[in-house]
């Protein structure tokens, strides 16, 4: 290849944290050297990622230094983030949700994190912001926050809870606030988010911020309006008045497969034929509500989404989902319902940041040399889950692999499937074969391989790529 041509070419690191500022521009230089790395070889312990004794010792005096927090980090990334969502002149998704990061292994850092779980646990609530396209291309995180929650004293009151400045609740405006700017002109940015963004102060926020959103509701609210006192006491609730609400017509959407976990059933993937309805409603404050509400109502739109003849023994699906766009039509419905179906989306990155990155794996002792080491691998999750979206898409056809990849995973894999050394795959043709190491049989009835499908082919490829590098020093 020109050597020319590589030199133009930005790397992952130079693309994604080029644009960091540490306060030294060596600094800048080690953390794009380091994501490069840690692109190439994502998975195991940092000793695995990092197999050069220089470049680990080079991450860790990187982290020990006091500009390098996990903003600093995470800032350049964000920006380019919101840049392409502002470019796209679309409609562009805020997904909004949180993980629990556990570092209970770690007893150095005990004292410095927060319970989780059933509180015997210590790490993080990492709350993430990820932008998508309504097409589901991942732009990249538009904001992390790793939040540590605390032991809440015995005979705290409301009230005081409600003023703490650690109150969970808070994660969610938090998140709005740390995106600067608002969408240029002819570009939709909408806020999604599951039900436990379903709180009337968040509502509240959303609506004077003139914020768009989409939130999955998750409390049973009292209806005001003359619409609603006028009927029985049962239809002043607002789940039971959407259950009553018109249809607008059917759909048929995909149920995605769902593992049993503690606190949930497990489902196997189905395609749902659904009834959808909408309408206008206003919504009462709580009588106890958490955190500050000064509206005392709030006019919006309600899409209700149900299955109408679920498989025997399977729970019907079933979304009540709110939003301040309004929605009159079969069509608009339809929408802010395929909006809401992107939100799983999210889900796959904390797959891709635990199973596949490794995040919990990390035993740095000192919280502030583990939050941006976090960062750095959290953005990693991101490109790679980008390329499993990009594969989706009709383009990817065309559009070379090398854009998202390095040429020699492009090379190695190329040799591996087609037998011959080639870097001129399109994304469709990597992310496929890649999912044939995996384990994908890439037969037409397969389907699109999954998120883990495909890291186990990642896995595979980084041993084969070692390889090939090695030969190349013999």
């Amino acid at each position: 290849m020109d050597v020319r041509r590589r030199r133009q070419e930005a790397s992952f690191g130079e693309i994604h944290f080029g644009n960091a500022r540490l306060g030294d521009a060596r600094r800048t230089r080690r953390l794009v050297k380091t994501a490069d790395l840690l692109m190439e070889h994502p998975g195991g312990t940092l000793p695995q990622k990092l197999t050069q004794w220089s470049d680990l010792i080079g991450l860790y005096r990187l982290l020990s230094t006091e500009t390098v927090t996990h903003q600093a980090v995470m800032q350049s990334h964000c920006e380019r983030t919101l840049q392409l969502a502002g470019r796209s002149g679309e409609v562009v998704l805020f997904i909004h949700d949180s993980t629990e990061l556990d570092y209970t292994q770690v007893p150095a850092l005990a004292g410095q994190l927060g319970q989780i779980g059933n509180g015997g646990g210590r790490g993080y609530v990492c709350h993430n912001t990820l932008v998508v396209t309504a097409e589901r291309e991942v732009l990249g995180l538009a904001n992390q926050t790793l939040h540590r929650r605390r032991t809440v004293p015995r005979g705290e009151t409301p009230t005081q809870k409600r003023e703490h400045p650690q109150r969970e609740s808070l994660l969610w405006p938090g998140a709005c606030e740390a995106m600067k700017g608002s969408p240029p002109a002819g570009c939709t940015w909408v806020d999604i988010a599951d039900r436990g963004a379903d709180t009337f102060e968040f509502l509240q926020f959303l609506h004077e911020q003139g914020r768009r959103y989409v939130i999955r509701s998750a409390r049973d609210r009292r209806l005001a309006g003359e619409d609603h006192v006028a009927c029985d006491r049962i239809h002043q609730m607002l789940h039971a008045y959407t259950r009553d609400l018109p249809s607008l017509g059917e759909q048929t959407v995909a149920v995605p497969r769902q593992q049993r976990g503690k606190r949930k059933a497990g489902r196997d993937a189905r395609t749902a034929r659904v009834r959808i309805s909408a309408g206008a409603v206003s919504i009462r404050l709580p009588d106890f509500a958490r955190g500050h509400c000064d509206a005392q109502t709030l006019d919006l739109w309600v899409v209700h989404v149900r299955e109408i003849a679920p498989p025997a023994g399977a729970e019907p699906l079933e979304w009540v989902l709110l939003t301040n766009l309004a929605t009159e039509t079969l069509g608009q419905a339809i929408e802010r319902v395929e909006w809401y179906r992107c939100r799983p989306i999210i889900e796959e990155l904390h797959k891709g940041m635990k199973t596949g990155c490794g995040v919990e794996s990390m035993q740095f002792e000192h919280a502030d040399r583990l939050e941006p080491a976090i960062g750095l691998l959290s953005v990693v999750a991101a490109v790679l889950l980008q390329l499993r979206q990009v594969a989706r898409k009709p383009e990817a056809t065309t559009t070379p692999a090398t854009t998202l990849v390095p040429r020699l995973f492009v090379q190695v894999l190329g040799g591996w499937r087609y037998k011959q050394a080639r870097d001129d795959l399109s994304v469709y043709e990597f992310a496929m074969a890649l999912a044939n190491l995996g384990g994908h049989l890439n037969r037409k009835g397969d389907g699109f391989p999954g998120w883990l499908t495909l890291w186990r082919g990642w896995q595979d490829l980084q041993l084969m790529v070692r390889g090939a590098e090695a030969i190349k020093c013999v």
